[in-house]
């Protein structure tokens, strides 16, 4: 007897990665085994699931209401294994991450490294990225976002909880503060030179929160503009100007003395970092206990 499910994840990636090229890269296979996966599927439905041209694939109408009805099977699927997972403490399988660039290599990856050591049967799959991912389309599972890097907001379909706070601060060398003088206030950061963070061709507005709940608002004007936080510690380190930048990153360089933090009877932004997941009746074992790694791991917050 046939195994009804043989060939079916590949199917259905193959659908969501936009054609057979792109799912062979998720799926660490050759595309040439992706399309004999899916032929032989085909072959043993007895229909065309995928109409193919030399550059594309589209569904047929039988390929999508089979989609469709695998979907729901793969969904029962994975809560049948999260429910079995639940009674268990060992995480295993494959947990796919997706995170922010700088913060994900220097806070997140290293907590999911010695949890990956903790758990040896845990597949670690993570993926750095500066850009908002669609959760579900992209096929993770858990994905890290911070209300100051690549955006929140749960959506539909999606659970969140905040594993972190961090903390927005100026700061510039010892060298600099010799050469150009301490600002004492925020009108005095107009004075000074500035290192800007650039996103998207925009200069991003350093803030700061007053006691009516709102932000004031500086917009530093530099001639030395920037799309990398660690770039821009750098240059601040090298007493090119002030910087607007997170406590977690600059803590090392305020330890060693080589950057100072400015205007302490002004407090500095606090953003939240959240982990995002599918929700689901049943969170896996795998994503859980990476949860909840990061909520008692990552950096708290720097006065």
């Amino acid at each position: 007897m046939s195994d009804p499910l043989h060939g079916v994840s590949v199917f259905v990636e193959a659908v969501d990665a936009g054609g057979f090229s792109a799912a062979a890269a998720k799926l660490h296979l050759s595309r040439s085994a992706v399309g004999k996966t899916v032929a032989r599927l085909e072959e043993r439905l007895g229909v065309r699931l995928f109409h193919r041209t030399t550059r594309s694939q589209s569904l047929t109408h039988d390929g999508q209401v089979f989609y469709e009805r695998c979907l729901r099977a793969l969904a029962e699927l994975r809560a049948g294994e999260a429910l079995l997972e639940s009674g268990k403490q060992e995480a295993a399988g494959r947990l796919r991450v997706s995170m922010p660039v700088l913060f994900g290599r220097r806070c997140v990856a290293p907590i999911l490294r010695d949890l990956a050591r903790a758990h040896p049967k845990l597949e670690l799959d993570l993926s750095f990225s500066d850009r908002t991912v669609d959760l579900l389309e992209d096929g993770f599972d858990l994905v890290i976002r911070s209300a100051g890097g690549n955006g929140m907001g749960a959506g539909d379909g999606l659970t969140t909880r905040r594993v972190s706070q961090q903390r927005m601060t100026v700061c510039a060398s010892p060298a600099y503060l010799r050469k150009r003088g301490t600002p004492r206030t925020r009108d005095a950061l107009a004075k000074h030179d500035t290192l800007a963070y650039v996103r998207s061709g925009q200069v991003r507005t350093w803030l700061f929160p007053q006691e009516d709940g709102t932000n004031a608002e500086f917009v530093p004007r530099s001639r030395l503009r920037l799309d990398d936080l660690e770039a821009i510690a750098d240059a601040a380190v090298a007493g090119m100007g002030l910087a607007w930048l997170p406590c977690w990153l600059i803590r090392d360089h305020v330890r060693d003395r080589e950057l100072v933090r400015l205007l302490p009877d002004s407090p500095g932004l606090l953003f939240d970092v959240h982990a995002l997941w599918p929700a689901t009746p049943h969170l896996p074992v795998r994503v859980r206990v990476a949860i909840d790694a990061l909520a008692k791991g990552l950096p708290p917050v720097i006065k």
